[in-house]
């Protein structure tokens, strides 16, 4: 059996890959998001994800290491984790009614051979039109300041987003579909990967 790793410290991606029948070992990468820089927010979130892949595969003998970044794209320009919540406030103020898209890029590296797969995902995401007391009670919620784009779907952020056009996985932090791809494009079938005990 082949040994994934995740190399991300999210709650929700790791939770989205236990539910698909993985069973990865988690290894943060450690890589600071803040010194990083390209020139579009795809570039941005794939540059990432290829790096925290790549340090964590680089201390391994052998494994699957997944790696992901996830920003939110609006008015051409990359929003992650809000800095503080009056930081979420405003950008909540930018965002409602509006339509953004959420970009997640996922790298997986074969860390015995260095062969590395990768592709940026995107959803679009129509955001609702939340009162000013909904956005600062939100905020004071400490939810938006963890996560990119100032959202979620699955948590408190699920009252105040319309609707999706996309895969929902993504929005969360890991696409499946695109992730099988991945896999695949380096030889692994997803199937081959499921823990037992999730074959029902």
């Amino acid at each position: 059996m082949t040994e994934i790793v995740l190399a991300s410290s999210s709650p929700a991606r790791l939770a989205l890959l236990r539910n698909a029948g993985l069973d990865p070992a988690v290894i943060v990468s450690g890589v600071d998001e803040e010194a990083v820089t390209a020139d579009t927010p795809a570039d941005l979130c794939l540059t990432l994800a290829r790096a925290k892949a790549s340090v964590v595969a680089e201390g391994l003998s052998e494994g699957l290491v997944i790696g992901c970044d996830s920003v939110l794209e609006l008015d051409g320009r990359a929003h992650g984790k809000p800095a503080s919540p009056e930081e979420a406030v405003a950008r909540w103020r930018a965002m409602r009614g509006r339509t953004g898209r959420l970009l997640t890029g996922h790298c997986v590296i074969d860390a015995a051979t260095g062969a590395e797969a990768a592709e940026v995902g995107s959803t679009v995401v129509r955001f609702g039109t939340p009162s000013d007391e909904e956005i600062a009670a939100y905020a004071g919620s400490g939810e938006p300041v963890r996560v990119a784009g100032a959202f979620t779907l699955d948590g408190l952020g699920g009252w105040f987003v319309d609707g999706i056009d996309g895969d929902h996985g993504n929005v969360l932090g890991i696409s499946l579909p695109l992730l099988r791809r991945l896999f695949a494009e380096l030889g692994v079938p997803v199937t081959s990967l499921w823990k037992q005990g999730s074959l029902r």
